[in-house]
């Protein structure tokens, strides 16, 4: 079964931290710093953007709380992967919102926008949303890439809380 999935990549841009000089001059004359950013394919669909955690039962994971929100549970930890722009991810994100509340207690359901969080996505080798990676005691123990039914993703739990 042939899973849908959004890709992206991963690009570097080069900031000029004296906005007045040109960039012809010389690099040594220029204070430069690098930040990561997630390039939008070109050929990516209009989709409205719509707020896929409004209401949900899934909560938004920030660098600062990935340390105690997943590496440092004692509940296994679902992190869904993904990006505001990507369709694929909101049919995810409704299925990973209805397993939060079928789990809830047994499972914490955390999501990560990679282009709001590229670390976190880059620290994991996250290359495709959506992508869902199960944490068991600060351990990844399984993944599901793509659109899948809701079934793959009730197994893969199942798994790791049977672990």
């Amino acid at each position: 079964m042939a899973a849908a999935s959004c890709t992206y990549s991963l690009v570097t841009r080069r900031y000029c931290s004296i906005p007045q000089l040109k960039p012809s001059i010389a690099q040594d004359q220029l204070k430069t710093s690098n930040d990561l950013s997630f390039r939008v394919p070109k050929n990516r669909s209009c989709l409205p953007v719509l707020s896929m955690r409004q209401e949900s039962a899934v909560l938004e994971v920030t660098p600062k709380s990935w340390n105690p929100s997943i590496l440092k549970s004692e509940t296994p930890v679902l992190v869904e992967f993904y990006t505001s722009w990507c369709e694929p991810c909101q049919m995810v994100h409704q299925m990973i919102n209805e397993i939060a509340t079928d789990y809830a207690g047994r499972l914490e359901c955390v999501a990560v926008d990679v282009e709001q969080e590229p670390r976190v996505a880059e620290q994991y080798d996250i290359k495709a949303v959506p992508i869902v990676v199960l944490f068991k005691n600060g351990e990844k123990c399984e993944s599901v890439v793509g659109t899948m039914p809701k079934d793959f993703f009730v197994d893969a739990i199942e798994r790791v809380l049977d672990s």
